[in-house]
């Protein structure tokens, strides 16, 4: 059996980046609160709360003094920022400098569509920590949508601008602006150049999935090692799926199920934007000493 570990899966920056901080702060031993789980991945989750990191809600976060605070890749609302001062907490911004622009785009479009009568609207996940932050920027104004059905919540006789959560499909964002394009047109309550749409993803995460088509079609078997709550993770694996009915999702080596690997398998190891690579390396090492293994390609 031949076993590859795709080289382009695992952290994006941003991700990176915030586990990098929150390692750098607690190098002395100290505990390290965390605006909610740093990264989508229970297994990373523990790591780091064995090295102090304690993950917290945004109500304990008001009645939190003195003390230190990290604000993960997602970024946070305006309101965030407004409780650490007022509550004298030192905050550890660790936002993605992508996700940082975004906001600041938003917050200028979302003025604008004001002054024009027009509505912000951002495709994303209801709930999302990056979206939670980017509707901050619109006093919690802006309309969030996921599927066509959640068009029904846009006024189509008052101007539109579409925005998109970072790590959403590409494929997912161009469909629904094409609806939105044709109901405007449909409907033909304003003209369409009143309907602005801004192609906000990632591309680091986007340029994935392409990668993880070709991943994907190259071995017989795909193991999918991401956390249930990653939504760049179920977006991913739908890609592999998509493309080879043998992909299966696990969380750890402890989901794998050897009845689903043949000797002569090919192995292709791989991941979200938010799946540590030391995991999908455990994974490989579970497999190598059990069964039948004998070769990592």
């Amino acid at each position: 059996m031949k076993i590859e570990i795709d080289e382009k899966s695992g952290y994006c920056f941003g991700v990176e980046f915030a586990i990098q901080m929150a390692e750098d702060e607690m190098k002395e031993g100290k505990e390290l609160y965390c605006l909610g789980d740093i990264v989508h991945n229970s297994m990373e989750v523990k790591r780091l709360h064995e090295k102090g990191l304690r993950i917290i809600s945004h109500e304990d976060l008001k009645d939190l003094r003195d003390c230190k605070v990290l604000i993960r890749a997602h970024g946070e609302p305006p309101e965030t920022y407004q409780i650490a001062i007022e509550n004298n907490i030192e905050l550890i911004d660790a936002s993605c400098p992508v996700v940082l622009k975004l906001q600041n785009r938003v917050k200028v479009a979302y003025d604008m569509a004001v002054k024009n009568n027009g509505q912000l609207v951002i495709y994303g996940k209801h709930g999302h920590a990056e979206v939670t932050g980017l509707t901050g920027q619109t006093h919690n104004n802006a309309i969030v949508i996921m599927y066509e059905e959640d068009l029904e919540k846009i006024d189509f006789s008052r101007p539109i601008t579409l925005f998109s959560q970072t790590t959403k499909s590409t494929k997912g964002f161009y469909e629904l602006k094409s609806i939105i394009e044709e109901r405007v047109v449909r409907e033909g309550t304003i003209p369409l150049t009143e309907f602005n749409a801004h192609d906000s993803i990632c591309r680091q995460v986007s340029n994935r999935e392409p990668n993880m088509e070709k991943f994907a079609q190259k071995h017989d078997v795909i193991l999918f090692v991401a956390g249930k709550k990653s939504s760049n993770g179920k977006a991913l694996f739908n890609v592999c799926l998509n493309h080879n009915p043998r992909s299966y999702f696990i969380e750890s080596e402890k989901d794998l199920d050897f009845t689903l690997l043949r000797p002569e398998d090919s192995v292709g190891i791989c991941g979200a934007t938010s799946t540590p690579n030391w995991l999908m390396e455990q994974v490989a090492d579970f497999i190598k000493n059990n069964e039948f293994v004998t070769e990592a390609g």
